[in-house]
């Protein structure tokens, strides 16, 4: 081989390595934004989670529909937890208008100061993200600036939300209930937080 047909040569996979390594910069840089499923109509599962609060008489009962089709992750989570007895006992921790939020442990305890902070025993759940529009009575996965942070803590919304879109975990919709989620959200609050303890009696998986 020639010095000239050498050196071209050196030069070609000398820029061809410069391209993989740049092209792997990118991928690694992309791969922290989560993919967003697209074009995929929810399909609710055979069961249902039903959240009976324990002032009943002011909040009463709240029926989600489920959708492992969509985020078949996030529901396996919140069943689990359910079925394990995890949120019984929680509380409606955030409430404004837009959205209630709960299912974290640490409102068990008397601290009011450490709600939405905690989450289960069990590692985070990764994003699975849809463009699914967050309308009215959306359940969603609350999660940490991480995108990957989901664990046991839900959010229903009150209203359309567009800021919402692609953003978060949508797992369920509310399909009975939705004025006792909107009674949660009017109760007093300071700083988003319920003056008095809005308890979650138990989260129960039925049949649909």
């Amino acid at each position: 081989m020639s010095k000239t047909k050498f050196i071209a040569l050196f030069l070609i996979i000398s820029a061809f390595a410069f391209a993989c390594k740049d092209a792997s910069k990118t991928a690694n840089k992309n791969s922290n934004q989560p993919e967003v499923k697209k074009g995929v109509q929810p399909v609710a599962d055979n069961e249902i989670a039903v959240i009976e609060m324990e002032n009943s008489a002011a909040f009463g009962t709240i029926k989600i529909e489920l959708y492992s089709n969509i985020a078949p992750k996030m529901v396996e989570r919140f069943k689990t937890l359910a079925k394990e007895g995890v949120y019984n006992g929680t509380t409606i921790h955030r409430i404004n208008q837009s959205v209630i939020q709960g299912g974290d442990p640490n409102s068990k305890d008397n601290d009011p100061s450490n709600d939405g902070m905690g989450g289960s025993d069990k590692p985070d759940v990764v994003a699975e993200f849809s463009d699914i529009p967050y309308d009215t009575g959306i359940v969603g996965a609350a999660r940490s600036q991480d995108f990957n942070s989901a664990n046991s803590q839900f959010f229903i919304t009150l209203k359309r939300e567009p800021g919402f879109d692609n953003k978060y975990t949508i797992f369920g919709k509310v399909i009975e209930g939705m004025n006792n989620a909107k009674t949660i959200a009017g109760a007093p609050q300071e700083r988003e937080k319920p003056l008095d303890q809005i308890k979650i009696k138990s989260i129960t998986i039925q049949p649909k």
